[in-house]
């Protein structure tokens, strides 16, 4: 995926408007609304040359499976459709409307300049009679599955009005081995799982991985040489470098919206931990916390002014919000239970949370305040929230009993912000997922 990423970048994705849209339809899709009936959508076959044509399929194939997986699109199945639309000219809406079709797609593969593929699409409004979206996408033959995505996600942003999700990365600690003798790894994968693949070896125990808001970096607990701190993985080298060395066990490090600061947990000499941020450039720390408590679980919220974390200050795990610059915090969680691993939503209007109370876990999400609390889900372990770059989805992963409670079998799982719309996002088997998170859109 490396080699990918830098691919793109070289060629860059290019978005050209085939035709003017002076006025758009209003087909909007209500992703508030909880038990909104999914909006009814055709992919139509691609037009393509047939060098090109297992090209188009899986793209087709990835951008229905995307819609589908928010769980706001029914995908009209292919048996289904009364035609196969060719791409310039205008479908017949009533063959349409006889299937149900609020929204049909057409596209169409072909070659670019040198060695690229140019998708070309066309969004309607059935019912309206109305194109309501445009779009020509163009990479390298190699991004095949990307243009999916971001297919995928210019649907998604036009049919909703805000953001897709799609064209990401998910990063997380990959466990194989025993029990008795893990092996954790690094491991990225596409925001459905393909293109999964191991970025460290497991020669050394890893966990915690977070990507650097410009997506160039991974920063994770390393317990390298038996002495556990805070790493850095170039993502474009590979190369591994350790962050500082500290006095101390240092661990749960989490990246500044701008990228300039890591913050992180220093293990103090009573055995306390306390927040620390380091400041990149000059090389400087500022302590943060100053307590003989648990302090950890940093998290930023969007502007950098303030940080969500669990302390045991008040005498069990609770979450708190700091001030950055007056270091003044208060205690946000109230509920029955213990609350940890606060994760700020990238709008900013939620923190997202792991509960544990009568011996179940639970993933939440409450207003940075500490109000409107809602539990998503619960079960026997799960932990580790993180939010999708729009803000409506989110991925933890969680651990089950198998084989008579004798082993453990964990999975990496997405949920909607009003609980709804829960899957497993499937990894190689035989992989335990952990500690997952979700990466800013790809640049």
């Amino acid at each position: 995926m490396l080699r990918l990423m830098k691919i793109i970048s070289r060629f860059a994705l290019c978005f050209l408007c085939l035709i003017p849209l002076a006025a758009r339809a209003e087909l909007k899709i209500d992703i508030v609304a909880g038990n909104a009936e999914p909006v009814a959508i055709a992919i139509a076959e691609f037009d393509s040359a047939k060098a090109d044509a297992k090209a188009a399929a899986e793209i087709r194939k990835v951008v229905e499976s995307d819609l589908k997986s928010s769980g706001l699109f029914h995908i009209i199945d292919a048996a289904a459709h009364p035609e196969k639309p060719e791409f310039d000219l205008m479908p017949d809406f009533a063959k349409w409307n006889a299937v149900k079709a609020k929204v049909l797609v057409q596209s169409k593969l072909t070659r670019a300049e040198g060695k690229k593929l140019r998708l070309q699409f066309y969004v309607w409004d059935v019912g309206g009679k109305e194109q309501v979206e445009a779009e020509s996408l163009t990479a390298p033959k190699e991004s095949s599955r990307r243009l999916g995505h971001i297919m995928a996600d210019t649907i998604y942003k036009r049919l909703t009005g805000e953001g897709g999700y799609f064209d990401s990365q998910i990063v997380i600690t990959a466990q194989t081995g025993t029990m008795t003798s893990p092996k954790k790894r690094l491991a990225v994968m596409d925001s459905d799982g393909a293109n999964f693949r191991y970025i460290s070896d497991s020669k050394t125990y890893v966990l915690t991985p977070y990507f650097s808001p410009n997506m160039q970096s991974i920063i994770f607990l390393s317990y390298k040489g038996d002495d556990p701190g805070v790493w850095i993985l170039d993502m474009n080298t590979g190369e591994q470098r350790r962050l500082g060395k500290f006095e101390g066990m240092n661990f749960a490090p989490r990246w500044s919206p701008d990228g300039e600061k890591i913050a992180f947990s220093l293990v103090g000499n009573y055995g306390e931990s306390n927040l620390y941020e380091y400041d990149i450039a000059t090389k400087k720390m500022r302590q943060l916390t100053k307590t003989r408590d648990i302090n950890t679980s940093p998290s930023y919220s969007p502007d950098g002014q303030k940080m969500a974390y669990n302390s045991n200050e008040s005498g069990s795990q609770q979450l708190h919000v700091m001030d950055l610059k007056t270091l003044k915090s208060q205690r946000i969680s109230y509920g029955d239970g213990r609350y940890a691993t606060p994760a700020w939503s990238p709008d900013g209007k939620y923190i997202a949370f792991t509960k544990i109370a009568d011996d179940t876990f639970f993933i939440g999400v409450m207003s940075p305040e500490g109000k409107r609390e809602r539990i998503l889900a619960g079960g026997w372990y799960m932990e580790s929230p993180s939010w999708a770059p729009n803000s409506r989805r989110l991925i933890y992963y969680e651990t089950e009993k198998i084989n008579d409670g004798y082993e453990r079998q964990s999975a990496i799982r997405s949920v909607d912000i009003l609980g709804h719309f829960n899957y497993e996002i499937y990894i190689p088997e035989g992989v335990n997922g952990q500690d997952p998170t979700w990466s800013p859109l790809l640049p």
